[in-house]
């Protein structure tokens, strides 16, 4: 009964961490299903080497097995790594407590609230909002971080926290730099600049082509007279 209990609430921990933690906020439908069943699957490996009759030796013959399986995909970010170590811990958790008996369900299910806390709290999309990082080519070959991070900051639009020079090619006279930023607070800084620059530039537009309406209008009318007096003159 125990462990039935277990699974179930592991069944929503995980479904917390993956529809309510980790889709609304990154979007990455591939991954739904690769956390889904790496919990369930550690999930039924943890019970079967949780019971008695199942003996070490044979749990560590599976896992050499699985971990034969090579995962061939693209490159996954740090924070989707997280998830998968979530989802991991979060099926072991509750795997291996109903082994151990009543006891241990309550402290499991604690464990398994933390995990889904510190993902909550350490993922949330107001921590260090601000900040950003990105592998940017600079199309001209720099050695010099300091001169690098000026540019960057005129570019980017934001302060510049760190530069890291990834490659530096003198025959493409090219740079990849791997730079860490912040941008700046809405209402400040080139947004606003742009802003407050955009109905000067506006009046200047309009005040041009009032110029150019009045000098059309003023030759219109030099033709119109000069033809009136080539008209008379022939009469």
């Amino acid at each position: 009964m125990d462990q039935l209990l277990l699974i179930a609430i592991d069944l929503v921990a995980v479904s917390v961490l993956v529809f309510g933690l980790y889709y609304p906020r990154h979007r990455r439908r591939d991954l739904v299903v690769a956390y889904l069943t790496v919990n369930v699957g550690v999930l039924a490996v943890a019970i079967l080497l949780g019971s008695a009759t199942v003996g070490a030796g044979l749990g560590l013959g599976l896992f050499g097995v699985l971990s034969i399986i090579r995962l061939r995909s693209r490159e996954i970010e740090q924070h989707e790594v997280a998830y998968y170590f979530a989802a991991l811990a979060i099926g072991l958790v509750g795997g291996l407590a109903g082994g151990l008996g009543a006891a241990f369900t309550w402290p499991a299910v604690g464990l398994m609230a933390l995990v889904l806390a510190v993902l909550a709290i350490g993922d949330h999309p107001r921590l260090f909002r601000r900040s950003r990082q990105q592998l940017v080519m600079v199309a001209r070959a720099v050695a010099d971080e300091q001169e690098l991070a000026a540019h960057l900051e005129s570019v980017l639009g934001g302060r510049v926290l760190r530069v890291r020079v990834e490659e530096l090619d003198l025959v493409d006279d090219t740079t990849r730099v791997d730079v860490r930023f912040e941008v700046p607070s809405p209402g400040t800084g080139r947004g606003r600049t742009a802003a407050a620059g955009t109905p000067a530039a506006g009046s200047a537009e309009l005040e041009a082509s009032d110029r150019l309406g009045a000098s059309a209008a003023a030759g219109a009318s030099a033709a119109g007279a000069s033809g009136s007096t080539l008209t008379g003159a022939r009469r």
